[in-house]
């Protein structure tokens, strides 16, 4: 079932206006996922105590809090003793919001359909944040990434139970599984190259991109261990790191997800066309 809008028609207004909102909405999530970056991986509460200067310890008033705005109203410092505030958060705030307004404008002007907004909102909000941790301490938090099976899968469930196709919500299933026994296995034969938290992570993406099709899961995973790999080589070449040097995993095996989710059914018809196969 596709439901797409024309651009070029009365849905025009629509469109904006749903963009837009989700930019705004995008930008509150980016907000919390700072505390979230932060706290997580310190084992502390998302919740409290409120957010703080790290400074001086003076909590952050409200009007003081409103997403990529007040930091620039504050000039990037606090306001109670004018210590630095890293240019981080209103950056995470900032991609937040073109992630969440670049999902729905692909759902709506491409499909399949609106009900998969949600599952793919909550993937991009875990995308950001569990990038962000690995590259801060090379861990994929296990309060981020097992509840993610459950939200995704209830979240996709909506969506096939909204279109009827229920054999795209069984493809996740299948997908989460698959992915989780590769990655493992991946980790078994190559111990030290691969983190278990990765492995966990994989079964998440698997349901996402499986959910679309086989292809995207072939072409998602694929695409996270070419970037991986590209990135590796490179800091080889230019002497930043050897052979045993440990890069962060997860942020690739993301990126590639999200470039099959959007891209995966062309890529895999270009190949198999190239290859003389359709």
């Amino acid at each position: 079932m596709n439901a797409v809008v024309d651009v070029a028609g009365p849905d025009l207004p629509l469109l904006v206006l749903a963009v837009v909102a989700a930019g705004a909405f995008g930008a509150i999530i980016g907000s919390f996922l700072n505390v979230v970056i932060h706290r997580v991986p310190r084992g502390e509460s998302v919740v409290s105590p409120p957010s703080a200067c790290p400074g001086c310890g003076a909590a952050i008033r409200a009007r003081d809090n409103v997403p990529v705005l007040s930091w620039l109203l504050l000039r990037g410092r606090c306001r109670d003793c004018g210590e630095p505030i890293s240019p981080r958060y209103p950056l995470v705030e900032l991609a937040t919001a073109l992630a969440f307004a670049g999902v729905v404008a692909a759902v709506l002007t491409t499909g399949p359909t609106p009900w998969v907004l949600p599952a793919l909102l909550y993937l991009a909000a875990v995308s950001i944040a569990l990038s962000l941790i690995d590259v801060d301490v090379r861990r994929l938090p296990d309060a981020i990434v097992l509840p993610s099976y459950p939200v995704m899968l209830v979240l996709l469930a909506i969506a096939s139970a909204a279109t009827g196709d229920w054999w795209a919500l069984g493809r996740a299933a299948i997908g989460a599984v698959a992915s989780f026994a590769f990655f493992y296995l991946l980790a078994l034969l190559y111990k030290g190259g691969m983190g278990f938290g990765d492995v966990k992570l994989a079964g998440v993406l698997g349901t996402a991109l499986a959910w679309y099709g086989w292809a995207h899961l072939v072409v998602g995973t694929f695409l996270g261990f070419l970037l991986g790999g590209v990135v590796g080589i490179a800091l080889i070449a230019l002497r930043l790191g050897n052979r045993k040097t440990m890069i962060p995993f997860g942020p690739y095996m993301i990126v590639g997800a999200w470039l099959a989710i959007g891209f995966g059914g062309g890529i895999a018809d270009a190949y198999l066309r190239t290859a003389g196969l359709r």
